[in-house]
């Protein structure tokens, strides 16, 4: 049963009963049915798009899922290619450069940015423009490092280039094959001359001999001369071997190459002789650098080990009397 309410008249100084209308209760009932109706289908829209996805949804869901992974795969591989650059970047500039005596390459120098406040400007028309100019600021900056080191292993490989032909071409063999070391007659030095027996300075190594054995180039270089018109040497050869450096072989009974040829280190080019001012058969080695007439027992690296080069050492310091 409904209560029955009331209200207070003030002219009548009474209560009166409060009459219910019928259309205001039907407006009420409508009102309410519209509501539950509002609220159904704002439940059942959300349902259904949280639990039904169209299929072009489900499609660019997907999609997105694929870059985002692609993306964390391409950051993995970048931060390996980095790691490897340095890698790189720091042999070169702690090993190679610093070998072949090269300047090391500045830090900031290889990491550099680019210039250009604009130069990302048009990233910034798409979405997620802060990940796609991160990425290619990124990208582009290994990339400029990749450049610079592309540019330094080219430096190097002409300095070894370089290098290689330089120590081909300095001399770093015997001239005379001596396996057994007792071919040293007289080393660099002050020795008695055979001739007049005065102490005098000798400016190379005589290697006895039997006339005939072969002599052979100790570097890489160019036959300067095959003569016998300089003084005390009789027939002799000289090959210029680049860098300053000279190499000399007096005293020969023939050549096998002349003035003008191109040879290789351990190339036949004469035979031992007695030519010139020789006491016997012998070979008068030199070596000169820019000029200066050095001590030819300091350029033996090439076909020595440690101990044979100890006894050479011996061997050429003895106090004798030279063969020239």
């Amino acid at each position: 049963m409904s209560k029955v309410k009331y209200y207070y008249d003030s002219e009548t100084l009474s209560y009166r009963k409060i009459e219910s209308k019928r259309g205001r209760k039907i407006g009420f009932i409508l009102l309410f049915f519209a509501a539950v109706l509002l609220c159904s289908f704002l439940f059942v829209t959300l349902i259904f798009n949280t639990a039904l996805e169209t299929p072009k949804e489900k499609v660019l869901k997907r999609e997105i899922a694929q870059l985002q992974l692609q993306y964390k795969l391409l950051n993995k591989k970048m931060t390996q290619a980095q790691a490897v650059l340095e890698n790189l970047e720091e042999r070169d500039n702690n090993i190679y450069r610093l070998y072949f005596e090269a300047n090391p390459i500045p830090e900031e120098q290889r990491k550099a940015g680019f210039g250009g406040v604009n130069r990302y400007e048009a990233l910034y028309n798409y979405e997620n423009a802060d990940l796609l100019v991160t990425t290619t600021r990124e990208f582009e900056k290994l990339q400029k490092r990749m450049i610079v080191h592309s540019k330094s292993l080219d430096e190097i490989a002409k300095l070894a280039e370089d290098k290689e032909k330089f120590l081909a071409s300095i001399p770093a063999i015997q001239p005379v094959n001596n396996e057994d070391l007792t071919r040293m007659a007289s080393g660099y030095g002050f020795r008695s001359d055979p001739f007049t027996k005065v102490r005098k300075m000798h400016w190379g190594m005589d290697f006895t001999a039997p006339r005939g054995t072969p002599v052979y180039a100790s570097g890489d270089g160019v036959v300067v001369r095959a003569d016998n018109s300089a003084s005390g040497f009789g027939k002799h050869i000289r090959i210029d071997h680049g860098y300053g450096y000279v190499s000399l072989y007096a005293h020969l009974s023939k050549y096998n190459v002349r003035k003008g040829k191109k040879v290789k280190r351990g190339d036949l080019i004469g035979f031992v002789g007695s030519t010139g001012r020789s006491q016997a058969p012998h070979l008068h080695y030199e070596i000169r650098k820019n000029g200066d007439k050095i001590n030819p027992i300091n350029f033996y690296y090439g076909n020595l080990t440690a101990k044979e080069f100890e006894e050479l050492l011996k061997n050429a310091a003895k106090q004798n009397q030279s063969l020239d």
